[in-house]
């Protein structure tokens, strides 16, 4: 069982409000609801910093296709393509 952290976080009243609805339609505990939303936010920024990192490595690559591979699928195009 993972070990859990008490932590307290101010939130507007309205943010409050709203979580409690979704919890409950949700049929799920407010600490649940909270963990989810926190997992699903820390997950997409991780997605992001991976996303940025590739473009910051591959910004100086070439992205076209290589002359001999745009030939060789020309040829199979014009020969009817792949049989």
């Amino acid at each position: 069982m993972p070990v859990v952290k008490k932590t307290v976080v101010s939130l507007p009243d309205d943010l409050v409000f709203s979580v409690n609805d979704l919890a409950k339609r949700q049929g799920m505990s407010r600490n649940e609801l909270y963990a989810v939303a926190l997992a699903e936010y820390l997950a997409r920024h991780r997605d992001a910093d991976v996303t940025s990192k590739l473009n910051e490595v591959l910004a100086d690559e070439p992205s076209g296709v290589d002359p001999a591979l745009r030939a060789a699928q020309a040829r199979s195009v014009g020969s009817g393509g792949l049989r």
